[in-house]
């Protein structure tokens, strides 16, 4: 495998990644919430939105139009709470709060 992934971009490989191990997505994601910046954030919901069947079938899972999720994820993006819960949402995932214990 590791010789396909030098033939792909860092986008494809990493879709490909997390289509075949969906739990890593989640794990991916989270971290980023817990300790990363918004811009981790975009790319890594642009590379599982391409693992989970592609922007434009996300788009409509979502109710948006392909363009404005282009430009949600984009680097420049700034997604609405309810934008980011309806492209989650239809990826399989959704935003959780949980308690984080006091230092």
């Amino acid at each position: 495998m590791a010789s396909r992934i030098k033939d792909k971009s860092h986008d494809e490989a990493m879709a490909e990644f997390y289509q075949q191990d969906p739990a890593y997505a989640v794990e991916m994601l989270n971290s980023i919430l817990e300790d990363g910046e918004q811009a981790e954030l975009l790319v890594a919901l642009r590379q599982m939105a391409k693992a989970f069947g592609g922007l434009q079938h996300i788009a409509e899972k979502a109710n948006l139009n392909a363009t404005q999720l282009y430009r949600t994820l984009s680097e420049e993006g700034n997604p609405e709470l309810a934008s980011l819960a309806a492209i989650l949402k239809a990826m399989g995932l959704r935003l959780a709060v949980e308690r984080v214990k006091a230092a």
